[in-house]
């Protein structure tokens, strides 16, 4: 490799390698050793190819979504990572609140199964449209939608908190009105 091209990814990791761990972790269901070793594996595989590769993020953020869900095909169940309690709730006007919403939140993130969690994730996280979703897992668009809105009725049971406001802005996308219906 070429020495511009070794200085531009170390650059580049250097800028956006924050933000890359963060989608790591959403990925792995907030295990932090796990996302360190995802992110590394992703930037690894990348380093070989630096100076053909056009859209860098992009090209990364291909490999961590497709080794993780390698890795959950090729592992077995194991027991979930334990999240902290969250603090005692202060005010509704607490500044804290929003905090507590996304502790309950993620902790509730944690208790999807691994194919709802990398829906949301990559559907709502990451803001990816359905298709794309669809071809990152493998499956069709049918499922990433039945997914999506299954993982978002768990999410709407474990935090409450959301409440119906907020769930109807998230299932609006999946929303479904038959012909006759329309009428």
């Amino acid at each position: 490799m070429k020495a511009s091209s070794h200085d531009e990814f170390r650059d580049f990791v250097a800028m956006r390698s924050t933000a890359l761990l963060r989608l790591a972790v959403l990925l792995t269901g907030g295990d932090r050793h796990a996302a360190e070793d995802l992110l590394q594996i992703a930037l690894m595989k990348s380093y070989g190819r630096w100076e053909r590769i056009e859209q860098p993020e992009a090209y990364i953020r291909q490999i961590m979504y497709r080794q993780q869900v390698n890795r959950w095909r090729l592992r077995r169940h194991r027991a979930e990572t334990t999240v902290p309690v969250p603090p005692e709730s202060g005010t509704a006007a607490d500044a804290g609140a929003d905090a507590e919403l996304r502790v309950a939140l993620w902790a509730a993130l944690g208790r999807l199964n691994k194919r709802q969690r990398a829906v949301v994730v990559l559907r709502y996280f990451e803001d990816l449209p359905e298709a794309e979703v669809a071809e990152l897992l493998g499956c069709p668009i049918g499922t990433v939608r039945s997914t999506a809105h299954r993982a978002l009725g768990k999410l709407r049971t474990l935090v409450p908190e959301l409440g119906p406001e907020e769930a109807g802005k998230q299932t609006q996308p999946l929303s479904y009105t038959p012909k006759e219906a329309r009428g």
